[in-house]
């Protein structure tokens, strides 16, 4: 594990995965990041790369052959390389091997960047085309789970707030598929209420296009919470698995989403990928304030 800390907050890091763990508050003695309890969900803040969310049938047809990847990717399943480390940063790094050729077969550079400034932790990846010929076709996203209640009070007494304030597109979930071609509108004038019952058909997933955008997580009384700023992400998903009253909420920046319905299998046409230019490179940031 590695550890990056200061007078505030004390953030706990697992190259497996390049996962985020623990964010502790030392001056409330208040834990944020969601535990990992395996009997709701055993994961803590896993990163969705090559892709974010399913992919029809488990697989996807390159140059005439088939390949199988799983939901959201290998990265959360590998360990990276930490190629550089501070009191108050680090950089993890995955890159392309026999083992990710046998389902992807690019080559990438992957890096994951943590920084901590006062009470924020800001998230960085950067993906990086290394081919001399070929493009590089990928999503990437974040997946961090936050413990609710925080402070006190129960799961339903917390709220999502969003700005800009307006209506944005939420695409529904078809199974796991999504289905951008119906959009119903999600009306964020006024703060979401988490409640449990609205998840049982999958994640909310908002449209945001790239534009800056904020979430505020945290009771009424606001005593304690998390404000995350996604700075140039396509959509967000706000997640818990249904029906297990799980004691916490996902907020989940996306550069990428699962299959469409009507998805053609092509993965060159997949619907809200990314795509790099040999030799160039993306980056993709949110961060998150702990108060």
């Amino acid at each position: 594990m590695i550890t990056l800390e200061n007078d505030q907050l004390k953030v706990t890091l697992n190259p497996f995965g390049a996962e985020l763990t623990a964010v502790y508050n030392k001056m409330a003695d208040l834990e944020y990041i969601w535990y990992g309890d395996p009997k709701y969900w055993g994961r803590h803040a896993p990163n969705l790369f090559p892709i974010v969310g399913r992919l029809q049938g488990d697989q996807y047809r390159l140059a005439g052959q088939t390949y199988y990847m799983n939901q959201h990717g290998f990265a959360r399943n590998m360990t990276f390389d930490v190629v550089s480390q501070s009191n108050d940063s680090v950089r993890f790094r995955l890159t392309d091997s026999e083992s990710t050729w046998r389902i992807y077969p690019f080559a990438f550079q992957f890096d994951v960047v943590f920084t901590l400034v006062g009470t924020v932790v800001k998230v960085d990846y950067e993906v990086f085309n290394p081919s001399e010929t070929e493009s590089l076709f990928f999503s990437v996203g974040g997946h961090p789970a936050f413990n609710l209640p925080l402070d006190g009070g129960k799961f339903s007494d917390y709220y999502l707030s969003i700005s800009p304030e307006k209506v944005y597109d939420r695409l529904r979930l078809i199974g796991p598929y999504s289905n951008p071609n119906q959009p119903v509108p999600f009306n964020a004038n006024i703060p979401l209420r988490l409640r449990q019952e609205d998840y049982h058909d999958d994640a909310i997933i908002l449209k945001l296009d790239r534009q800056r955008t904020t979430f505020l997580l945290a009771r009424l009384a606001n005593q304690h919470g998390m404000e995350m700023t996604v700075e140039n992400a396509q959509y967000l998903g706000i997640w818990t698995p249904a029906g297990k009253n799980a004691p916490f909420i996902a907020i989940e920046p996306w550069w990428g989403i699962a299959d469409t319905v009507d998805a053609t299998g092509n993965f060159k046409e997949k619907f809200g990928a990314n795509v790099l230019a040999a030799g160039d490179a993306f980056t993709g940031s949110y961060e998150m304030n702990f108060f």
